[in-house]
């Protein structure tokens, strides 16, 4: 168990001040459109080639997870 005379609080600490370009930064990584690109990449692609094709069981049992995900209700739910 953690001594509360050995912890320290932000209180106690500097406060450092964000710059106007860090300020700039994050504004423009919050605005940025997220999520995966929706064209694979040429190493993606490659890859994929090599593979070759997905069998049906594999198929099947991916779009059986997709479901069962999209349909799953809070973080970390098990079935």
């Amino acid at each position: 168990m953690l001594n509360p005379e050995e912890l320290t609080h932000m209180a106690d600490e500097p406060q450092e001040r964000i710059t106007q370009a860090t300020k700039d930064a994050d504004r423009a990584a919050a605005e940025a459109e997220h999520g995966a690109p929706q064209v694979p990449t040429a190493a993606e692609a490659e890859a994929a080639d090599r593979h070759g094709e997905v069998s049906p069981e594999t198929e099947e049992h991916y779009e059986e997870m997709v479901e069962k995900g999209a349909n799953a209700k809070g973080e970390g739910r098990l079935p």
